[in-house]
C-alpha cells in the first residue's frame, strides 16, 4: 500500500471523508488523494516522494509560485514578534491602504480570515444598508460555505431557491433567488418582478467554481445598470479572481465598478485572509461606526497579513501579470491543439492566470453547458496526467491556475504529457 493509501485510510478513521475541505476527497475523479508533504516554485511532491507540476496552487493563492522566499522571510520575521495580538497593529492599516490603492473600487476594506467570512459579512452589510433581505445569486456560483448561499435553483425561472446543503433550513433559503450565469433574459425578468425587493446581487465576475466561464460584457454592464436603477448592491466576490486575472482583478478587466468586493486568497499569499470593502457609505455601516456586526479574534493576523502584503507588492512589478497571462495562454491552446491532433473533442481557455479546461468542442456560457461536458472523459485524463506527474484540479468543476514560478519547460511537458494522455482516450 501506498504511503499516501495508509494516510487516507488514517484520516478517515478520525476525519469526515479523511479531508478538511470535500474536493480534495477525490470523490469527483475517484482514487486516493496526494497527501502533500513539501511544495517549491512550480511543483508539489506527495507522500510517497513523487514530483508533481501543479496547477492547483492551493486554489488560487500560489501567484508567485509555492514557498517563494521573499514571503516565507516576511512570514518567519513576523512570526517571530508573535503570532496573535487581538489588537490594532500597523500592518493591518498597510495592507487596508494597500489594497484600497491597488483597487479603485475600494474606498474602505475590513480584514477577515477567510472567502466564506467576506462573502457571508458583505451579504449581512449589504442587507443592514438597504433594510432588504432577499439576494440573487447565480447557478455554479460559489461564494463559500454560510447557510443562505448553499443553495441551488427552484423549479421555475424566478422561484427561491431550496437548500443544497443538509443543516440550511428552508427558511433561509427562501430569501435567495437563484439566476442562470450570462441569462439576459432571466436576469431581466428578476428585476423587473423583484427588484425594489434585492438587497444584493453577488456574481463570480468570471465563475471559476462551475469550472472557468467567461461573463458576457453587455451581462454585466446590465447588471451594473440594473442595480444602480433599483438601489440594489452589487457584490463582486472576487475571492478567486482577485488579482489573479489582472492587476485590478475582474471589475478592472471588465470595466465594471461594484459597490462591495469580497477578496481572499491571493491577498493572504498562502496564509488565510480574506476581506471585504467597498463604497465608504455602505461600509460605514459596519461596526463600531454602524449597526452590522461583524468581528474576528484573527482578523488581520499579522503573521498572514505579512505574507499578502509581500505578495501584492510583487505583483506591482511592470510586466508581472503580461508575461503570467502569456503563460497560461501558451499551456490552453497548448493542449487544445494536443487534444486536435488526436481527434479528442476538448477545449480550453485563460483569463489572466486562470484557465478552464473542458471536454466539450466549445467552452460553455453557463451551468448548464458545464454539466453537458464528457465528466467520464475528464476523470481519465485526470488520471492519466496525475501518473505523468502533472496535478490538476480533481474536478471536472474547477479552474486551474498558472504562476510565476512556472517556467516555458513546464508548460512544455505538460502539453507533451496531455498529447499522450488523449491518445489514450
Amino acid at each position: 500500500m501506498s504511503h499516501n493509501a495508509e494516510l487516507f485510510e488514517r484520516a478517515q478513521r478520525v476525519i469526515p471523508g479523511g479531508v478538511n475541505s470535500p474536493v480534495r476527497a477525490f470523490r469527483s475523479v475517484g482514487g486516493t488523494p496526494r497527501f502533500i508533504t513539501r511544495a517549491a516554485g512550480a511543483h508539489v511532491w506527495d507522500a510517497d516522494g513523487r514530483r508533481y507540476t501543479d496547477y492547483v496552487g492551493s486554489w488560487g493563492p500560489a501567484i508567485l509560485g509555492h514557498a517563494d522566499a521573499e514571503v516565507v522571510e516576511a512570514v518567519q520575521r513576523a512570526a517571530a514578534d508573535g503570532l496573535s495580538f487581538g489588537a490594532p497593529t500597523e500592518r493591518e492599516i498597510e495592507m487596508a491602504e494597500l489594497l484600497v490603492d491597488m483597487l479603485p473600487s475600494l474606498e474602505m476594506v475590513r480584514l477577515v480570515s477567510s472567502g466564506t467570512e467576506a462573502t457571508m459579512s458583505a451579504i449581512r452589510l449589504a442587507r443592514g444598508f438597504t433594510g432588504r433581505d432577499a439576494i440573487v445569486k447565480f447557478e455554479g456560483c460559489y461564494h463559500g460555505h454560510a447557510d443562505s448561499l448553499l443553495v441551488k435553483a427552484g423549479s421555475g425561472l424566478l422561484t427561491f431557491g431550496n437548500p443544497s446543503s443538509g443543516g440550511v433550513p428552508a427558511d433561509f433559503a427562501r430569501h435567495t433567488l437563484v439566476l442562470d450565469f450570462n441569462n439576459l433574459a432571466a436576469l431581466e425578468e428578476c428585476f423587473a418582478t423583484r427588484g425594489d425587493t434585492l438587497a444584493c446581487v453577488i456574481i463570480e465576475p468570471v465563475a471559476g467554481n462551475m469550472n472557468l466561464v467567461r461573463p458576457a460584457q453587455a451581462y454585466m454592464e446590465r447588471l451594473r445598470a440594473l442595480c444602480t436603477e433599483h438601489g440594489v448592491v452589487l457584490i463582486f466576490d472576487e475571492v478567486m479572481t482577485g488579482f489573479r486575472v489582472g492587476p485590478t482583478g475582474a471589475q478592472g478587466l471588465y470595466g465594471i465598478t461594484p459597490d462591495l468586493t469580497t477578496l481572499g486568497k491571493i491577498i493572504g499569499g498562502g496564509m488565510p485572509v480574506g476581506a471585504f470593502g467597498g463604497r465608504r457609505d455602505i461600509m460605514r455601516q459596519v461596526a463600531p461606526l454602524g449597526t452590522v456586526y461583524q468581528a474576528g479574534t484573527l482578523s488581520g493576523s499579522p503573521v498572514a497579513v505579512a505574507a499578502g502584503l509581500t505578495t501584492l507588492r510583487r505583483l506591482r512589478a511592470p510586466g508581472f501579470y503580461a508575461s503570467l497571462a502569456a503563460r497560461t495562454t501558451a499551456l490552453t491552446e497548448g493542449l487544445a491543439a494536443a487534444a486536435a491532433r488526436r481527434g479528442v473533442a476538448f477545449s480550453a481557455q485563460a483569463v489572466g492566470a486562470m484557465f478552464g479546461l473542458y471536454f466539450s468542442a466549445t467552452p460553455p456560457q453557463g451551468f448548464a453547458e458545464v454539466m453537458g461536458a464528457d465528466r467520464e472523459r475528464f476523470n481519465r485524463f485526470f488520471h492519466l496526467m496525475l501518473e505523468a506527474g502533472h496535478y490538476f484540479a480533481p474536478s471536472a468543476f474547477e479552474a486551474g491556475f498558472v504562476s510565476a514560478a512556472h517556467t516555458e519547460a513546464d508548460i512544455t511537458a505538460t502539453i507533451a504529457a496531455a498529447e499522450a494522455a488523449f491518445a489514450q482516450l
